[in-house]
């Protein structure tokens, strides 16, 4: 049996985006069967409180979907990049901030950004981040999340 491979999700305060990615794909990989292959995380870039819950609005939007979840935030540490074997970046500010972290090129090999799995998305699209706007722009992230989790697990799978 192969190791699982362990992937972070990566946003700004790790309230919003990356929590959503986080748990909607463990449900998407049970879903599918292979849950026993990923283990997944979330954390942020720029955290203010560590221990923070999910904003409470996406939690609203992702409950209509069926999903419910919970969890506390945390800041996305330099170790961390040797924890994970992919680190998913919800846009382009988090991904340079995790790229300069990075000290060697295996390092960055493993940063990524999310849309990159999208179909609608492509190599430097990010999830728009809804924190300081209204309901649709949540559900506009979680459509983003959800169908890049999709592309992602495919090209997981298609590599495995």
């Amino acid at each position: 049996m192969q190791p699982s491979r362990r992937i972070c999700f990566v946003c700004s305060g790790n309230i919003v985006r990356s929590p959503l990615a986080e748990h909607l794909f463990r449900r998407i990989i049970e879903q599918a069967g292979v849950g026993d292959r990923y283990q997944v995380a979330s954390a942020g870039t720029a955290v203010r409180k560590a221990g923070s819950p999910p904003d409470k609005r996406m939690q609203r939007i992702a409950a209509s979907h069926g999903l419910e979840y919970d969890g506390r935030s945390r800041r996305f540490e330099s170790r961390h990049l040797e924890d994970y074997d992919l680190i998913l970046a919800m846009d382009l500010e988090n991904w340079t901030s995790l790229m300069t972290m990075a000290t060697n090129p295996e390092q960055r090999a493993k940063i990524h950004m999310l849309r990159e799995f999208d179909p609608k998305g492509g190599q430097r699209a990010g999830v728009p981040d809804p924190y300081y706007g209204g309901v649709l722009g949540f559900e506009e992230a979680y459509q983003t999340v959800a169908r890049s989790l999709v592309g992602l697990l495919d090209a997981l799978e298609r590599s495995h």
